[in-house]
């Protein structure tokens, strides 16, 4: 009798040699009945599993990839009997209600582009152009679907152990804004376009956003969520929930999809630590004392903290400040770090913080031919109660001349 570590070393074996067979072209059918036997007997979680440790004994990510493609092509069937079952509100159930929605909008857009081609010319197909634009606009708001994926349920995931998977969907997620991409373009451009090329353009773009979203979210839906359910535990579905809200959805996103859960669990804001083994906890992190001085110094910024009192309580060192700051200013009023012209401003400052009325101040003047931004924020307490006033100020003479795009180091 085979023990669970032996099925499962069997397992990986036989996803090695068929990743091998698979590149070095061998035939799927050759390989259908040997890969359906393996994904048949395995869940979710454990091909999720098997994945994470394939990679990291150094077998490349795109290889898993083209496999992952393969076996979600070939074995559809098999999937589909592995339900995900989670409730209104669920972060799952509304990335779930979201895929169905956005497969909606790609195979609309199919059609629209169909349209388009068959009026035979940009003006003849008017109203058409106009649908495109308005498809272009709900693809374009989905981004936030696949933020609340990247920036919270990834990180959850990956807490648990499961980081390769996530990577790989990542990895359509960049591919699939790449088609989007190029959609918009193309339909921003219309007006002014060859329309052979518009419409031949646009109708590749369309059937490749269309099969690569049908394949990323069936990978999703019948392999990264089903193994979410099961290794990430309920109060951490309830915090997932909340930082899904921070996000925000999309503009198609139901309502009912996104009802708030009633648990009064999830309204409650998480109460922050003490601090414990010399760590300073914040409601976003813990951070040790060494740890917040050094970052705050290296802010590419000079910083100035003024209390509810008008007394200049901190100013961070960042090497070379802009303005000169001396420790023999901590405790001072800030009234009297000011030459007696620009009093006037500074108070009127304060006093629209502390009423409400303002919540920026800024100034920017030239400094030793480099030009310098000055600006002063309000800083207040969750309930919106004054605490002080933060002094910012930054060389912004290189920041002005970028210009375009730079995307590598």
């Amino acid at each position: 009798m085979h023990t669970p570590l032996r099925k499962r070393e069997e397992r990986e074996e036989t996803f090695k040699q068929l990743i091998r067979e698979l590149h070095e072209g061998a035939d799927i059918e050759q390989i259908k009945e040997r890969f359906r036997k393996l994904i048949g007997g395995t869940s979710p979680v454990e091909i999720a599993q098997i994945e994470e440790r394939l990679i990291k004994e150094g077998m490349p990510v795109e290889e898993i990839h083209r496999l992952c493609d393969v076996h979600i092509a070939l074995f559809q069937e098999s999937l589909e009997q592995e339900q995900v079952l989670a409730p209104e509100g669920h972060p799952i159930r509304i990335l779930m209600e979201e895929h169905k929605l956005l497969l909606g909008f790609a195979g609309e857009l199919t059609k629209a582009v169909q349209a388009v081609k068959d009026a035979g010319s940009l003006d003849a197909a008017a109203e058409h152009l106009q649908q495109l634009g308005h498809l272009a606009e709900q693809l374009e708001d989905s981004e936030k679907h696949y933020l609340r994926e990247e920036n919270v349920l990834f990180p959850y995931l990956e807490k648990h152990g499961v980081t390769q998977p996530p990577k790989i969907m990542w990895m359509e997620h960049d591919r699939i804004r790449e088609i989007k991409k190029s959609i918009f373009k193309l339909v921003g451009d219309a007006e002014n376009a060859d329309f052979p090329s518009f419409v031949s353009g646009l109708e590749e773009a369309a059937i490749t956003l269309s099969e690569t979203l049908a394949g990323h979210f069936t990978k999703e839906n019948k392999i990264l969520f089903p193994a979410a359910l099961k290794v990430i535990g309920e109060q951490e579905w309830t915090e997932i929930r909340r930082q899904f809200d921070e996000i925000g959805y999309c503009c198609f996103t139901p309502k009912a999809a996104i009802a708030a859960i009633k648990e009064e669990k999830m309204m409650e804001t998480p109460a922050v630590e003490p601090e414990v083994d010399g760590k300073i906890a914040l409601s976003t992190g813990s951070l040790s004392r060494v740890q917040l001085e050094a970052i705050l110094n290296a802010l590419p910024v000079d910083i100035s903290f003024v209390d509810q009192e008008d007394s200049v309580r901190y100013f961070n060192d960042p090497g070379e400040r802009i303005f000169v700051r001396t420790k023999a200013v901590l405790g001072r009023k800030v009234q009297h770090c000011h030459p007696q012209r620009s009093l006037h401003a500074v108070e009127q400052i304060l006093e629209d913080f502390k009423s409400g009325k303002r919540n920026v101040a800024e100034f920017w003047i030239n400094l030793k031919d480099r030009l310098v931004h000055i600006r002063y924020f309000p800083v207040r307490d969750k309930d919106g109660e004054y605490l002080g006033t933060l002094e910012v100020t930054q060389d912004v003479t290189d920041i002005r001349k970028l210009e375009g795009e730079k995307r590598l180091l």
